[in-house]
């Protein structure tokens, strides 16, 4: 009796040893609460999740304190840099510790936006017609490179007569939406790709000083070591991308629904894009 008690017991050790030696270490990413942001994000943990079984946390922060996490290595990474521009600085400071892996999509934008009935083209059209904006220049959450790029603009077109009123991602869109649902003139500081221009008839206000960049892309950053501590997740960071621009819009759309789940849409994408997900699985 005691040798096969003893025997238990061994075996009970092994086979914890074993759940143990093949359990996954979490996986963690950080993002702004933006919507391109979150359904990237939320894409990335259903494929690692869904498909390959890992635990993944997600940590919504500002987007310094997104690039410093990554560089710090507190989070493994982060699939919305938008680069060269708009997240230039911020790479700056952490460029020893990460590692970029390239561009889940390309022909990315930032810039100042309006709505196509509001009769002017260019920024430098602005100052005559600050009473028409009622001074107002609604932008997103203080941290973001965009509202850096924002008050560079104003100072470089001379104006002193806007306020850049901070806010985030949601409450600039829905300013956007009333001020559209109103026909009045306002400029906000938008992306693309973006559901909003899936919604409302919108247009980029020229940039003649390019204070606001060009075209950009949104990559994968991740900190220096997960290609050695987690080979398959770095391996799936490197393939992940969308197809085009139009597709994370699609999903961004998704995400506008009412009482909408982002993590949900991902999964949905996940069993309507079977050839998507063997691509990224690189299957």
């Amino acid at each position: 009796m005691k040798r096969i008690v003893t025997l238990c017991m061994v075996l009970a050790f092994i086979a914890v040893g074993t759940v143990n030696a093949f359990a996954k270490d979490p996986v963690r990413l950080a993002y702004v609460e933006w919507d391109c942001a979150t359904t990237s994000t939320n894409m990335v943990k259903a494929v690692l999740e869904q498909e390959m079984g890992y635990e993944v946390e997600i940590l919504p922060v500002a987007a310094a304190a997104m690039w410093q996490a990554v560089g710090s290595g507190d989070v493994d990474g982060m699939v919305t840099a938008w680069l060269p521009v708009t997240h230039g600085d911020y790479l700056k400071k952490v460029a020893d510790s990460v590692e970029d892996l390239g561009p889940i999509t390309t022909d990315a934008k930032v810039g100042w936006v309006v709505p196509s009935y509001v009769s002017i083209d260019s920024i430098e059209e602005m100052k005559a017609n600050a009473d028409k904006f009622e001074n107002k220049i609604i932008g997103i959450d203080p941290g973001a490179g965009l509202m850096k790029m924002s008050e560079d603009t104003m100072q470089a077109y001379g104006l002193d007569d806007f306020e850049l009123v901070e806010g985030s991602g949601a409450t600039m869109t829905a300013a956007l939406a009333d001020a559209v649902k109103n026909k009045k003139w306002v400029v906000v500081t938008g992306w693309s790709p973006h559901w909003m221009f899936g919604r409302w008839d919108l247009k980029y206000l020229k940039d003649p000083k390019g204070t606001l960049g060009g075209s950009e892309t949104i990559n994968t950053v991740v900190r220096k070591g997960l290609k050695k501590d987690m080979p398959e997740v770095y391996a799936f960071l490197d393939r992940f991308a969308w197809k085009n621009p139009n597709q994370m819009q699609m999903v961004m759309a998704w995400n506008q629904e009412p009482g909408a789940d982002p993590y949900e849409n991902a999964k949905r994408f996940l069993r309507e894009n079977p050839d998507m997900v063997k691509l990224w699985l690189g299957k």
